[in-house]
């Protein structure tokens, strides 16, 4: 476990093995995650590193069908 102090700002700093665990430099940006009393700090992930996260049966869609259907349903949200 691992502890660090609050200052008068609200300021702290990661412990470095912290940092190091999650390949922290200056600069970069943490996210913090809470729930009930718990915090979960947690290194933001780029949305590339998603890429072929969800698989899909059948061929590549293009943008333009996309976005054909986006309106689509969007057209219907405004029918009574």
């Amino acid at each position: 476990m691992y502890e660090s102090t609050v200052t008068a700002k609200g300021q702290t700093t990661l412990p470095k093995h912290v940092r190091d665990l999650l390949g922290l430099e200056a600069g970069d940006r943490i996210r913090y995650l809470v729930t009930g009393d718990t915090v979960r700090i947690l290194r933001p992930r780029k949305a590339m590193s998603l890429c072929g996260a969800l698989k899909r049966e059948g061929p590549a869609i293009s943008l333009e069908a996309m976005d054909a259907a986006v309106r689509a349903r969007a057209s219907r949200m405004d029918d009574p």
